[in-house]
């Protein structure tokens, strides 16, 4: 019997537990759970549990498969086992629910989130499963028996484990007392929906089931709403996307709410979210565990040894973060260019965080430069820094600009970027500053594996910072097939020679890699297909720093500082290079594209600060026996101010709604557009900031000067603005000829 059931072995899904087997005989269908062999955690797999909890549900009419008989004799297969009716329909192993409309990709899921709320509405002593579970205190219990569960079966030390399990117990919630019937690994894989209605017929897997809090039962279905990019989902699944008809993470709470006649602010949210992943880390320590001693038969069990140390590492970040759960109340009404539901929520969320914890660090960090302005710490950042990046990290703050991790749009982003653009190192706090937002665009786009693991994955944690080298100050840059600084081959190296300056960002002491763009020439292709991109480690022989250069005499500490830098005879391996010779234009208008809607909208929102300051002058000062407000000059160029803004931040959110809907090679007008008028714009409204402010605002005691030197400069930085409107000319000509040619 034994031998005859290892080839029924039907698939295993995360927990990789039980093993569950198909049984037919004739017509009837039939589905047995045993123990796994082996060694076992003590109060793991308690098959005669799972049999109980069943019975007790089927007979209300609850959807579970029938029990029919447990066995409590091993000597029959084994171990204990019961069997269970089969029940035929469709379970869905990747949580997005492919191959369906999202009309019913929603009804599934709100049929999963009713299901869960009527489990947690059933009364436990009308079930007679009062022992079943001891209910209060479970949450400390869950804590407790998780960390038991790992230390048992650990094979490495995880500190980020440790952590958690200490935070965890510290911050219990104070009503961990409420008695509901949990199932314990309530997810979509777990249920059976009709083969034809997006109606649930049974839930399966109640090994795990107890009685305690119901938010942990919620918090563990939403984990994967929370699942980090830079790990794989389990099953293969695909990540969660907008809009294809899968609910909200608020817009579930508020469905599992209403059912069960409970408020949808859920306090403690962020524990049991961080308890979840705990959790979660320890089930795939456990199956890996099994894996080692040999008695787990799935093929992939070794891959969840990878999966622990990032879990339990989202945890923690979870665990720090503030969560409002209750359905948020947006008016889209009149707006062109529309936010997904999760850029709304974080921008929302970057609103919140640069008000209560960047503006006011604001003073601090200007100080700091002020006082190391002719000290060796003048290009570093002060401590504030470090410990407002830990916290934007731990809010899930971070990376926000690379879709493929963020999940968001350009449009999204567009919005966030100019709310950090009112504080000049509020994008630095959130991972999302220049250079180093190229940068990890292009390793992300084009990079080898290799690269990415050697670079992109530190400069996605914020541990290094980077620089572009590509501006040359022998030749005229604006025209890049000037570029001079040589990349040649030599066996299994590139040597690179050449002088670059502008290189932003290589005073931070955190500037560890440089993108340098030079000439592999090759006269059988065209002029754009001469240079190419290389990976250059700063620390690498040859690679001389010569000094920063003042932008109208501002070193920009903050960012690094920009410099002129020396590649001598720099020798790099022939891996280093990005893509192939000859693709250095390629991989630069790819670059560029988004790269220029983060500089243009965080531009629109220093802008707004701009006005900001000079209405809060205007009607502060009084000149002439009356404020200056009330001046007929200083009102029209506020006026003409608020309409200028206005104006550039719908042309630049059409350039990302643009990149969104066609890409940024279709895009490239747009893209050019905006180059040219948000830096003219912004220095006109800056330049009328100053007149207002008067000598003030041409002293250190105003940003302005800064303001406007920064600014200024972006009319040169990525190509000056006559290459960009040569560049729209020349795409305007091109499209009326189209249209003429259509129309004649």
């Amino acid at each position: 019997m034994a031998q005859w059931l290892s080839t029924q072995l039907l698939t295993e899904r995360l927990g990789q537990s039980n093993p569950t087997f198909y049984l037919q005989k004739g017509i009837q269908a039939y589905v047995l759970r045993k123990k796994p062999p082996g060694s076992l955690l003590p109060k793991a797999h308690k098959i005669y549990r799972e049999f109980q909890v069943q019975k007790a549900l089927f007979l209300i009419g609850f959807p579970v498969p029938k029990p029919l008989l447990y066995c409590s004799d091993a000597s029959i297969i084994g171990t204990e086992f019961y069997v269970m009716e089969h029940v035929q329909g469709r379970i869905f192993r990747d949580f997005t629910v492919p191959g369906v409309s999202p009309a019913e990709r929603s009804a599934i899921y709100v049929a999963m989130i009713e299901t869960l709320a009527r489990l947690h509405s059933l009364n436990v002593q009308s079930l007679q499963l009062e022992g079943y579970g001891r209910g209060t205190g479970c949450c400390k219990r869950q804590v407790s028996t998780w960390t038991k569960q790992y230390q048992a079966t650990a094979h490495q030390d995880i500190p980020a484990i440790s952590h958690l399990s200490d935070w965890l117990m510290k911050n219990l919630p104070d009503n961990d007392n409420e008695q509901c019937l949990l199932h314990g690994d309530f997810k979509l894989d777990n249920i059976v929906f009709h083969p034809k209605e997006s109606r649930i017929i049974a839930v399966l897997d109640w090994e795990l089931s107890t009685i305690g809090h119901p938010l942990s039962d919620l918090a563990y279905l939403c984990v994967f709403y929370f699942w980090p990019r830079t790990v794989p989902m389990i099953n293969h699944c695909s990540y969660f996307q907008e809009n294809i008809g899968i609910p909200s993470v608020e817009e579930l709470i508020s469905i599992y709410c209403r059912h069960r006649g409970i408020n949808s602010v859920l306090p403690n949210w962020n524990f049991f979210l961080a308890l979840s992943y705990f959790k979660m880390a320890g089930i795939a320590q456990g199956v890996y565990s099994r894996y080692l001693l040999g008695n787990n038969s799935s093929e992939n069990s070794f891959l969840f040894a990878n999966l622990v140390k990032p879990l339990a590492e989202t945890g923690l970040q979870l665990s720090k973060r503030t969560f409002n759960t209750a359905l948020p109340q947006t008016d889209t009404a009149g707006h062109l260019f529309v936010q997904t539901r999760t850029g709304r929520e974080v921008l929302t969320r970057v609103k919140d965080f640069m008000k209560q914890h960047i503006l006011p660090a604001e003073k601090e960090v200007i100080a700091f430069y002020v006082q190391n302005g002719n000290s060796v710490d003048k290009w570093r950042k002060p401590l504030v820094i470090d410990k407002l990046k830990e916290m934007a990290k731990a809010e899930g703050l971070w990376n926000l600009f690379l879709p493929a991790v963020s999940g968001l749009s350009q449009v999204d982003y567009a919005f966030i970027a100019e709310e950090t653009g009112k504080c000049f190192f509020a994008p630095d706090i959130f991972n999302c500053q220049a250079p180093d937002t190229g940068n990890m665009e292009v390793l992300h786009l084009y990079g080898s594996e290799e690269q990415k693991k050697q670079w992109l994955e530190p400069l996605l944690q914020g541990s290094i910072t980077s620089c572009f080298c590509m501006t040359e100050p022998g030749v005229a840059s604006s025209d890049a097939t000037n570029i001079e600084c040589s990349i040649q081959r030599d066996g299994n190296s590139y040597v690179i020679n050449g002088k670059k300056w502008w290189s932003s960002g290589v005073g931070s002491p955190t500037c560890k890699i440089a993108i340098v763009m030079g000439r592999t020439e090759n006269s059988s292709e065209s002029r754009h297909k001469q240079h190419s991109m290389i990976l250059v480690p700063i620390n690498t022989p040859g690679v001389e720093v010569i000094r920063p250069l003042s932008v109208f005499g501002y070193m920009d500490n903050f960012h690094g500082g920009h410099f002129e830098v020396h590649f001598n005879q720099v020798r790099v391996p022939v891996t280093n290079l990005i893509l192939g010779e000859g693709r250095g234009f390629e991989i630069a208008q790819g670059r560029l594209g988004p790269g220029r809607i983060h500089h243009c909208m965080r531009t629109v929102g220093l802008a707004e600060r701009v006005l900001q300051i000079m209405c809060e002058r205007a009607t502060q000062r009084v000149t002439f026996k009356k404020k200056l407000s009330a001046h007929e000059v200083v009102a029209h160029w506020i006026a003409k101010s608020r309409i200028a803004i206005d104006q550039i931040r719908l042309l630049t959110l059409k350039a990302a709604n643009s990149i969104d809907t066609v890409g940024s090679a279709r895009a490239m007008k747009e893209i050019a557009m905006i180059k040219v008028a948000v830096p003219r714009v912004v220095c006109k409204i800056i330049d009328r900031a100053i007149q207002v402010c008067g000598g003030a605002g041409v002293s250190q005691d105003y940003p302005l000067a800064n303001m406007y030197a920064l600014t200024r400069s972006l009319r040169l930085a990525d190509g000056p603005d006559e290459v960009h409107l040569s560049a729209v000319a020349g795409m305007e000509l091109h499209d009326q000829a189209k249209a003429l040619t259509a129309k004649l």
